[in-house]
């Protein structure tokens, strides 16, 4: 991986990361079309450059993060991200395979586009009319706008909801941001408590690969911060990679905040279907 490459990956890491639209199955599709050889660092480098993005948060939302007298809000937050550690630990080599596969990417994609466009319509939010009785019953219902109001057994099912990201093209952030309006989260709630939960998930993965798993280099195994450190171009591509995902993950989380209060998650919803169904096009048609 040259240097150029992997500030495009950091770039698409970041723009995608907290959008509900796959930094994964983005990387996935920007590496292929790049040409990007598919060896054990590009792998290991698409997860540690989530640490860039985790300072981004981290950033954004730091008087959250540093109010160490709230401890619940980080017992939920540790009750949420428990079952992304299980199912992480129990279905890694699972998850490891299914990353190769670009019709699982553009499949999920395509998907989880058309949810999007109902998720609006299935989860109204409390300003909005009521157009059936769906949504009548809805917003009946107690909605829940801030972490005081919000509940360990709520944050283990949005937790739940999130494990759905580690089928790639799913996308972290739409699974736990749906998973939060379907436990009645406010629209905007639920895409800032996805950001809070994304920062142990993605902290967790990015320690776990760079630390603890043994990556396969032609035959011999290496823990990921020996691959990093094994050439001077692998430390120049980790290290420049994350403060570019750092610094486009700043402009996406608000580019994204602001979008979703104006519009919500169609026009999400419209560029997933579109991508998806490209995608499918060039792989029948064998160009991917």
């Amino acid at each position: 991986m040259t240097l150029l490459e992997a500030i495009v990956i950091a770039v698409v890491e970041g723009l995608t990361e907290f959008l509900p639209v796959s930094s994964t199955g983005h990387m996935i599709i920007a590496s292929s079309f790049l040409g990007i050889e598919e060896g054990a660092f590009t792998k290991l480098f698409e997860v540690a450059i989530q640490l860039g993005a985790i300072f981004a948060v981290v950033l954004v939302y730091w008087r959250k993060f540093f109010q160490f007298t709230k401890w619940e809000f980080y017992a939920k937050l540790a009750v949420g991200v428990i079952p992304a550690l299980l199912f992480g630990f129990l279905f890694n080599d699972a998850i490891d395979a299914m990353l190769s596969s670009q019709l699982i990417v553009a499949a999920s994609l395509l998907l989880g586009g058309i949810v999007l466009l109902f998720i609006d319509r299935l989860f109204p939010q409390p300003s909005q009319p009521p157009s059936d009785i769906l949504a009548t019953e809805t917003t009946q219902r107690e909605v829940i706008e801030a972490d005081d109001r919000l509940t360990y057994p709520k944050a283990f099912i949005i937790g739940l909801w999130q494990v759905l990201a580690m089928i790639p093209g799913v996308s972290r952030s739409a699974a736990s941001i749906i998973g939060g309006m379907q436990q009645r989260l406010t629209r905007n709630f639920a895409a800032e408590f996805s950001f809070f939960l994304a920062v142990p998930t993605m902290a967790a993965a990015t320690l776990y690969s760079v630390f603890l798993k043994k990556w396969d280099v032609n035959g011999t195994e290496q823990k990921g911060y020996e691959l990093i450190m094994a050439t001077s171009e692998n430390m120049k591509a980790f290290l420049v990679g994350n403060v570019v995902a750092f610094v486009v993950a700043l402009i996406a989380i608000k580019f994204f905040i602001s979008v979703l209060k104006r519009y919500g998650f169609r026009i999400f919803g419209i560029y997933r279907i579109v991508l998806g169904a490209i995608l499918l096009v060039l792989i029948a048609m064998g160009k991917l």
